[in-house]
C-alpha cells in the first residue's frame, strides 16, 4: 500500500519484511555452506500513495537470510527447504517512494514528501499450520516516525513444494509517521485546496493478505501475494484520502544462493 515508481526498489518480504531464520544452532565443525540466503525480484501494484484512487506499477524486491556460519559457529539452518518452528526475532524493513505533486497533479500545493526507509525487529511464532508476528520499525530515512505491525497466517499445504496462507494485518503509526502521509499544515492549506487537518497517531489500517508460494527446486521458487486493506481513524479522515480502501499485488521469483568460505 505505498506508492510505486519505475526508479524506486521496493524493499519487502511476504509481509514487506527481511526475515531472519528463527533457530539459531551452534556447532564446533566448520564444515558445509558458510552463507545461505534468498534474493526475490518481482513486479507489483499498489495506490500511487496512501490514500490515492490511481494505482501504480513498479519493481520491488527482497532479500532473506537463511543461514551462516563464522569460524566454528552456526546460524540458522543450510536446508534450503527448511522451515523455522517456536518462537523467534524476524527483521523487518519497508521503503517508502516518495510524493510528489509533479506526478499526482491533485496534491498541488501539498509538500513533497521524500522517501523513507524504515528498519526494524519483530517477534514470530510458528507451527506447521499457523504463524503470528509482531514487527516495529523507525523511518531512518524520511518520515523518521514509528510504526508497527501485527499480522497472522494461516497456512496450506496441499503439496510439498505448494504453500498458501492467509491472515489479517494491522498497521500502527505513531503521530509523525500520520502526519507526514495524512497532515496539512496551515501553509499547505493556504496553498492548495485542502483543509488543514492534524493527523494523530494510532491505527492506520487493517487488512488481510493471501499469499501463495511454489518451490520450483531447492534454488528456485515462485510465489505471488495479494492484499485488500482499509484505512482508519485520521488516515480514513484525512482530506488527502480520496479512496480508503486499497488492493495491492506482486508476483516475484525467487533464487537462492549458498556459499561457503
Amino acid at each position: 500500500m505505498f506508492r510505486i515508481s519505475l526508479a524506486a526498489l521496493a524493499l519487502t518480504a511476504t509481509a514487506a519484511s527481511a526475515q531472519i531464520a528463527d533457530t539459531t544452532t551452534y556447532s564446533t565443525q566448520g564444515q558445509g555452506p558458510a552463507l545461505g540466503f534468498t534474493l526475490r525480484g518481482g513486479v507489483k501494484s499498489a495506490p500511487e500513495y496512501f490514500g490515492a484512487s490511481e494505482t501504480g506499477f513498479g519493481p520491488t524486491a527482497s532479500v532473506e537470510l537463511n543461514h551462516f556460519r563464522l569460524g566454528g559457529y552456526t546460524f540458522g539452518n543450510p536446508d534450503p527447504l527448511y522451515e523455522p518452528r517456536g518462537f523467534g526475532l524476524i527483521g523487518s524493513l519497508r521503503y517508502i517512494g516518495e510524493r510528489d505533486d509533479s506526478d499526482n497533479p491533485e496534491l498541488a500545493g501539498l509538500d513533497d514528501v521524500d522517501a523513507s526507509l524504515e528498519l526494524g525487529a519483530g517477534v514470530r511464532y510458528a507451527t506447521r499450520n499457523l504463524e503470528a508476528f509482531g514487527k516495529v520499525r523507525y523511518g531512518v530515512i524520511g518520515h523518521e516516525g514509528f510504526v508497527g505491525e501485527l499480522g497472522a497466517d494461516v497456512i496450506a499445504r496441499p503439496t510439498d513444494r505448494l504453500t498458501l496462507t492467509l491472515g489479517p494485518r494491522a498497521l500502527f503509526g505513531d503521530s509523525d509517521y500520520s502526519s507526514t502521509y495524512f497532515g496539512v499544515t496551515a501553509a499547505e492549506a493556504g496553498n492548495s485546496s485542502f483543509t488543514e487537518f492534524d493527523a494523530g497517531g494510532g491505527l492506520v489500517s487493517t487488512g488481510v493478505e493471501l499469499g501463495a508460494g511454489y518451490q520450483i527446486n531447492d534454488n528456485w521458487g515462485i510465489d505471488a501475494t495479494v492484499n485488500y486493506d482499509r484505512l482508519r481513524g485520521d488516515a480514513a479522515d484525512s482530506p488527502i484520502t480520496v479512496d480508503d480502501t486499497a488492493v495491492s499485488a506482486s508476483i516475484g521469483v525467487t533464487r537462492r544462493f549458498t556459499l561457503g568460505f
